[in-house]
């Protein structure tokens, strides 16, 4: 899960940061509307957390804007605004969950989660795949029941290919997904990720569109060497 945090404090971001790539997140952190909108036009998401105080725009108007454009991004709203009228606002908006400050890390993983489940029409945590079962929550991957292990990189991988099961994902978001757009990243890198998942998972987990990317394939037997 790509995730774009949009929040002025830094002490907080910091928190969200470290706290979200512990649980296997990918997140890139801005801290004002405008380096935000740059942001979703440069690189792809899946998810937004939306700081409301910002310093060069309020968060309220931010959201209404993507909406009105037709900017369908799943955005969790994260303020200390507290005030019932408030909430009812930041949803009326166009926020899909609004979470207030102070807040539990583990509630702001398993928000992020549900949203995801919810956009790719998921009602459970438990995605299956043939013989594959992948929990989000937890990252556990299970192969024909015998638990397999990935490096991070290659969950968020195999999480990415999951959850878009139908489309051909580029390259480009590919890398996203795995790095943000804030590393130097080598440019095989994802290649060596996908080579890895099709050597624990079999060859054809995941299948090469040529000129396009790569989709989510099926679960097979051979593995690659």
């Amino acid at each position: 899960m790509h995730v774009l945090l949009i929040e002025d404090d830094p002490l907080v971001a910091s928190g969200i940061v470290a706290g979200l790539r512990l649980h296997g997140l990918t997140v890139d952190h801005v801290g004002t509307a405008s380096l935000g909108q740059s942001a979703l036009m440069t690189s792809h998401f899946d998810v937004c957390v939306l700081d409301l105080g910002l310093p060069d725009e309020d968060g309220m108007v931010v959201l209404a804007r993507w909406r009105a454009r037709g900017r369908a991004l799943p955005v969790l709203v994260l303020t200390a605004r507290d005030a019932v009228e408030n909430r009812v606002k930041g949803l009326q908006a166009g926020a899909d969950d609004y979470l207030l400050k102070p807040f539990d890390l583990e509630e702001l993983v398993a928000r992020l989660q549900a949203l995801l489940r919810r956009a790719s029409g998921r009602s459970v945590d438990r995605i299956e795949h043939g013989a594959l079962t992948f929990t989000a929550s937890t990252g556990e991957v299970l192969l024909r029941g015998e638990p397999v292990d990935l490096s991070r990189r290659e969950l968020a991988l195999l999480r990415a290919l999951l959850q878009h099961p139908r489309q051909i994902l580029a390259g480009d978001q590919l890398r996203d997904s795995l790095y943000g757009f804030e590393q130097e990243v080598e440019s095989n890198a994802v290649n060596v990720h996908i080579h890895n998942l099709r050597r624990k998972l079999g060859a054809s987990i995941v299948e090469t569109v040529r000129g396009q990317g790569y989709r989510l394939g099926e679960v097979s037997g051979e593995l690659e060497r």
